[in-house]
């Protein structure tokens, strides 16, 4: 015990290894920073003179602490302060209106881009929207959950409610912030490829309102059968009447289905397949990868939304800026399918992997 060399000490607010704790006060004190950070000098000497750190007011010799340590240095964490709850609500409402944002800047936008003839076929297109996805739950995930979607945010307030603490109010919530991320997207398309869709536009001999800008307006809503591979506006195979309401409903139904099945099957605590490091970090590519499997699949039939917000909020934007009837209702009235669909498939998604797939069902005593 004791040495002759001056030793720091941290205050016992910190959760703080020896090691950790000589080498911050000793940088803070090299700084002339070492009230800032809670350090003290402390003289401390018995006649020997080996450097030592002061752990709770002992002295304890540095190479006997690098023996017991392993030489390896942790980290200082201050305990954790616990935030208020219109705090952590407000940020989760930020997060989910900045993901969608993002998924509607990064997936729609890749349509609008589309139009300038840099793509050729629906899988770029459907791996640009797969990364774009990926990237907006890495970015907010950690704060809301990442839903994203509507429907999304419905199968977690029926099945799973307890994931993200939602409640009735905090869902209405969720989903209102994630309209307003999907016009705010939308907006931003529609200011940066402005001249990409008028250039579009004017080849195409379109004039925006009249059916044929339907060729257009798919940059930001969703249409049945996909525009581009129908014989009236595109070069596909499709009419109007080989894809009822109905058929189109049901695809959308089913294709979140698919999504939510796999949400809620790779985030259950029982299914360790994409455990690692404590964590789950390839969860958020993998649902990525799902959407751009979907939308290889379904995308020539509805286009693929799966997401009301990732729909409407655009469709309203367009609505606004002089498609006019072609965004909403759209050509057979059809545009409430992209919200009632999603919403129909999302929660049977996610009952299937939640109650039936993955739940325990206990062994009944004989």
């Amino acid at each position: 015990r004791g040495c002759s060399e001056p030793i720091f000490t941290c205050p016992q607010s910190y959760s703080v290894s020896p090691m950790a704790c000589e080498e911050v006060c000793a940088g803070a004190a090299e700084l002339g920073e070492a009230k800032k950070k809670g350090c003290y000098v402390a003289n401390v000497s018995d006649g020997e003179s080996a450097p030592c750190v002061m752990v709770e007011g002992v002295c304890i010799p540095e190479e006997k602490l690098k023996d017991f340590l392993g030489a390896r240095r942790v980290g200082i964490t201050k305990p954790s302060q616990e935030e208020d709850s219109k705090v952590k609500l407000a940020r989760a409402l930020l997060a989910e209106a900045m993901g969608t944002g993002m998924m509607v800047v990064f997936g729609c936008g890749s349509v609008c881009s589309s139009l300038s003839g840099a793509y050729q076929g629906i899988w770029q297109v459907a791996i640009v929207w797969g990364f774009g996805v990926a990237l907006a739950i890495y970015a907010t995930a950690e704060a809301s959950g990442a839903h994203l979607n509507p429907a999304i945010t419905l199968a977690f307030q029926l099945v799973r409610p307890q994931a993200h603490g939602m409640t009735p109010i905090k869902s209405l919530l969720y989903v209102l912030a994630q309209f307003v991320g999907a016009i705010f997207g939308a907006v931003i398309n529609l200011a940066v490829f402005s001249n990409t869709i008028e250039a579009f536009e004017r080849a195409e001999g379109i004039v925006r309102g009249e059916p044929k800008s339907i060729k257009s307006a798919l940059a930001f809503g969703e249409y049945f059968p996909n525009p581009g591979l129908s014989k009236e506006w595109g070069s596909g195979p499709y009419t109007q009447d080989d894809v009822s309401v109905t058929k189109a409903l049901i695809v959308e139904a089913w294709g979140t289905c698919i999504l939510a099945f796999v949400i809620f099957s790779i985030t259950n605590q029982h299914n360790k397949v994409m455990e690692a490091g404590g964590g789950r970090p390839g969860v958020p590519f993998m649902i990525g990868a799902t959407v751009a499997v979907l939308l290889a699949l379904y995308a020539p039939i509805t286009q693929a939304g799966w997401n009301p917000a990732r729909d409407f909020g655009p469709r309203l934007v367009a609505y606004a800026a002089g498609w006019g009837e072609v965004a909403i209702p759209g050509p057979k009235n059809g545009f409430w399918i992209y919200i009632v669909g999603p919403f129909l498939g999302a929660p049977a998604g996610a009952a299937f992997a939640e109650l039936l797939l993955w739940k325990r069902f206990p062994k009944k005593a004989a």
